[in-house]
C-alpha cells in the first residue's frame, strides 16, 4: 500500500480541527437511508399487548 492510497490529514486554515481526505473506494455521497416502513412492519408482527401504551408514554423529565 503506498501513501497515496491512503487518508491524509489536511489542516483546515481558521479552524481547530483537521479533516481527513476521502477514503480510496468512498464517494462523498450520503448513505439512503432505511425505509421506516421496513422497521414498523417488523415491530407490528412482534407486537405485545402493552406495546402501544408504552410508545404514547412519556418520561417524567420531559
Amino acid at each position: 500500500m503506498s501513501s497515496s492510497d491512503r487518508q491524509r490529514v489536511e489542516k483546515v486554515r481558521g479552524s481547530r480541527r483537521a479533516r481527513l481526505t476521502a477514503a480510496p473506494g468512498t464517494t462523498a455521497e450520503p448513505a439512503v437511508a432505511d425505509d421506516d416502513d421496513a422497521e414498523s412492519d417488523v415491530g407490528a408482527s412482534a407486537s405485545g399487548p402493552n406495546d402501544e401504551r408504552m410508545r404514547r408514554e412519556v418520561p417524567p423529565h420531559y
